[in-house]
C-alpha cells in the first residue's frame, strides 16, 4: 500500500495531532507500507526519512503560529506525482478538493476526525445553535465526499451517525493510542503527612480545551481548606485569565515542557491529573497520564471519559465543585492500587493496536473498485 496522510493546520500547539501523525505514520512504515506525509510550512520543502517522505508545502500562518494549506491543487500536484493508493485527510474544510480528485482517480479516502465541528465552532463563537444548521450540512457534505470516516471514541461517531447513514458511508471508530515505553510509572516520593494533594494539568491553555476547569477545580479545593497544589504544563491564549482564576490558589504555571520523558515524570509526581474538557474527542493527555500511573479526573461526557474507568479515576459534572467531589474521592483510594489500576488502563490503548485498525482501513480501499 501507498498511504498519504495530509495533515493541515499544523502549529505550535497542535501537540496531540502532531503525536497521532507521527505514531501512525511509524507504525504504517513498520508495517512495509510506503508512506507519505504532506504538511504546510513556511516553505517548500521535501525530505526522507525511515518514516517515509515528507513534503511540506508553503502556507500563511493563520493565528496563533498555526500554517494552513490554501491551495489544495498543490497538494493534488504531489499526489499525482506519488501515486497513493489511500490518502488519509484530517482536515475537514480545505482538503476536500482533495477528496474529490481520489474519487476521480479511483485511490481510497479517509477521514480522520479528530474534533467535532459542532464543539469547535460553538466554543470559539459562543453561537450554540446557530452553528448546529452550518455543521450538519457541512457533515453531509464530507460523507459524501470521502470513501470512510474514521472517529476516535463513540462521544465523535454521533456526530456523523445520522449524515453517513442516509448515503452509506462507513464510519469506524479506533482509538488512538499511547506510547507506553515513554509514557511509564516513576518512582514517586511519599507525600509527608499534612502534604498537599499534588495535582497536575497538562494542555494547550486555550477555552475549547477547558482548561479554566482544572483550575477552577484546585481552587474549590483550597477554598474547602484542603491542602493542595495543582500544576499546569501547557501555554496558550488565555494563560493569564487562568492566572487570574487562580487568584491566590497554590497554582504554579509552568509553561510548555519540551521533553516527553521530562513531562511524564512531572505527570507521574502528580497524585491525581485534571483533563476536564467536556467536549473532547478522545484525549492523548489522559492516556498519557494513566501510561505514567497518575489516575484522571475528567468529565462525565466527551470522549476522555471513555478513557477513565472506575478503577483508574473519576468523573463529574463540568462543574468545579462536582470536580473536586471526584478528586477526593480517587484521592482516598490507596496510592499503589489507584497507579497500578491508571497503568493497567493505558496498557489497554497500544499504538500498534491503532496502526493495525487504520492498515484494515486502507487495505480495504485499496482492494475496492471505484468508479471515478
Amino acid at each position: 500500500m501507498r498511504i498519504a496522510q495530509l495533515a493541515n493546520f499544523i502549529g505550535p500547539a497542535s501537540g496531540g495531532m502532531k503525536t497521532a501523525v507521527a505514531a501512525l505514520g511509524e507504525g504504517y512504515a513498520a508495517a512495509g507500507c510506503r508512506r507519505l506525509l504532506v504538511v504546510p510550512g513556511p516553505y517548500d520543502a521535501r525530505t526522507s526519512s525511515p518514516a517515509g517522505d515528507v513534503v511540506q508545502l508553503r502556507a500563511p500562518r493563520v493565528g496563533g503560529g498555526y500554517r494552513l494549506i490554501v491551495e489544495p491543487w498543490r497538494v493534488t500536484d504531489v499526489l499525482e506525482e506519488w501515486r497513493p493508493t489511500s490518502v488519509e485527510l484530517s482536515d475537514k474544510l480545505t482538503l476536500l478538493p482533495v477528496a474529490r480528485w481520489a474519487r476521480r482517480n479511483g485511490v481510497g479516502s479517509v477521514l480522520l476526525s479528530h474534533e467535532r465541528l459542532s464543539d469547535m465552532f460553538a466554543s470559539r463563537t459562543g453561537l450554540d445553535t446557530a452553528s448546529k444548521v452550518s455543521i450538519a450540512l457541512l457533515n453531509r457534505v464530507l460523507v459524501r465526499s470521502v470513501d470512510t470516516v474514521v472517529v476516535t471514541s463513540r462521544y465523535a461517531e454521533r456526530e456523523f451517525t445520522r449524515a453517513a447513514d442516509q448515503v452509506g458511508c462507513p464510519v469506524v471508530r479506533v482509538p488512538l493510542g499511547v506510547d507506553l515505553d515513554t509514557f511509564r510509572p516513576h518512582t514517586t516520593p511519599p507525600v509527608p503527612d499534612g502534604g498537599p494533594l499534588r495535582l497536575t494539568h497538562v494542555g494547550r491553555l486555550s477555552r475549547e480545551k477547558s482548561p479554566h476547569l482544572a483550575v477552577a477545580t484546585a481552587v474549590e479545593l483550597h477554598r474547602r481548606g484542603v491542602p493542595v497544589r495543582l500544576d499546569v504544563y501547557g501555554d496558550g491564549p488565555h494563560r493569564a485569565e487562568l492566572v487570574d482564576v487562580a487568584g491566590g490558589a497554590p497554582v504554579t504555571f509552568h509553561g510548555f515542557v519540551e521533553g516527553r520523558d521530562d513531562l511524564s515524570r512531572r505527570i507521574g509526581a502528580a497524585d491525581v491529573a485534571l483533563s476536564a474538557c467536556p467536549t473532547e474527542t478522545f484525549g492523548l493527555a489522559v492516556l498519557e497520564a494513566l501510561a505514567s500511573g497518575t489516575p484522571v479526573v475528567t468529565a462525565d461526557r466527551g470522549g476522555a471519559r471513555e478513557l477513565v474507568d472506575a478503577s483508574s479515576g473519576g468523573w463529574g459534572s463540568p462543574q468545579p465543585a462536582a470536580l473536586a467531589d471526584a478528586v477526593l474521592e480517587v484521592a482516598r483510594r490507596p496510592a499503589a492500587g489507584r497507579r497500578a489500576a491508571a497503568r493497567a488502563r493505558a496498557e489497554q490503548f497500544p499504538w500498534s493496536a491503532t496502526v493495525d485498525s487504520l492498515l484494515a482501513v486502507h487495505d480495504d480501499l485499496a482492494g475496492a473498485v471505484r468508479v471515478a
